[in-house]
């Protein structure tokens, strides 16, 4: 049987221009969609430096108002008196850090165990669908209001404010956040490893604890340092709660300090220093809230 040789494939023709010409390859600045590429490009930037703009003045502003403060006696000395000079915010800091820390003990249990029932547990069953809604509705739940509910269900059974009471204020405000940002981490691990492991033999709790856990590990720590910035800086919550103290706290169950109140405190009074203080207090608390930020940035950025 023979077989008939098939005419060469013809080559490729190549498109040219009106003049006949093949078009030119090199990047031309003038033609059209480049200069609409260069005036979308230069208006990105300038709504990126616009919405930028509030932040660094606030910062500018709180340098150099507050910066003149910064030094070894604001970090460890007591507020001073209306007619003293000097002094610093001590207290104050430490008492921010005690109540974060209650309200980090109390909050981030529950709220792990929550995502876990939530996202491995019972997915779609009718008490997860109403925890799943109440924890959205509370994300946007006012700060004075888990302030006002603490009052009434902490400090007057105890009858007294108390850095604990301020705590679980604040922990009222974490705990949604953390939920979610749990929930919405365990549901990014791929279902494949989840079955590779029930495949060997595990157990559901095995799997939770060695695998999803461990693999959303990032974005849920991500999601509690963004929670524990939060509050650092809530006043509202602790004005009901933790009140104020011009002393150190030497136990939870008594009034406590906090840098959020004493700018609020400081900031009205006709005293230069205290001023001076609320400022330097400022700054303190943004540099603070701004540390969580960009370590919840470092810690939830991808893995290459």
């Amino acid at each position: 049987m023979a077989f008939e040789a098939s005419p060469a494939t013809p080559a490729m023709a190549i498109p040219s221009g009106s003049d006949g010409k093949p078009p030119s390859l090199g990047y031309n600045s003038f033609e059209p969609r480049a200069l609409w590429n260069l005036i979308l490009t230069l208006g990105l930037w300038a709504v990126a430096a616009l919405g930028a703009t509030p932040l660094l003045s606030v910062l500018y502003m709180l340098i150099v108002k507050g910066g003149a403060r910064l030094n070894g006696e604001l970090f460890t000395e007591l507020p001073p008196a209306g007619f003293e000079m000097g002094g610093g915010i001590g207290n104050a800091i430490q008492g921010t850090l005690v109540t974060v820390a209650i309200a980090s003990l109390i909050s981030i249990p529950i709220a792990l165990f929550a995502a876990i029932y939530l996202a491995e547990l019972r997915p779609l069953s009718r008490i997860s669908s109403v925890a799943r809604f109440l924890a959205k509705v509370l994300t946007g739940f006012p700060s004075i209001l888990a302030g006002v509910f603490v009052y009434a269900a902490v400090v007057l059974l105890m009858g007294s404010y108390s850095a604990l009471a301020g705590g679980v204020a604040l922990a009222v405000l974490m705990l949604p956040t953390i939920t979610l940002t749990a929930e919405g981490a365990m549901h990014m691990v791929p279902q494949r490893m989840k079955d590779a492991a029930i495949g060997m033999g595990c157990t559901n709790t095995q799997v939770v604890w060695s695998v999803t856990l461990p693999t959303a590990l990032p974005s849920i720590v991500t999601g509690i340092i963004l929670a524990v910035a939060r509050v650092a800086g809530e006043s509202a919550p602790l004005l009901f709660t933790a009140l104020f103290s011009n002393y150190w706290l030497r136990n939870i169950t008594e009034p406590t300090a906090s840098l959020s109140i004493l700018i609020y405190n400081f900031s009205s009074m006709p005293f230069d220093n205290q001023i001076e203080l609320a400022w330097a207090a400022s700054l303190v608390l943004v540099m603070i809230v701004l540390g969580f930020n960009i370590l919840s940035r470092f810690i939830g950025r991808p893995q290459v």
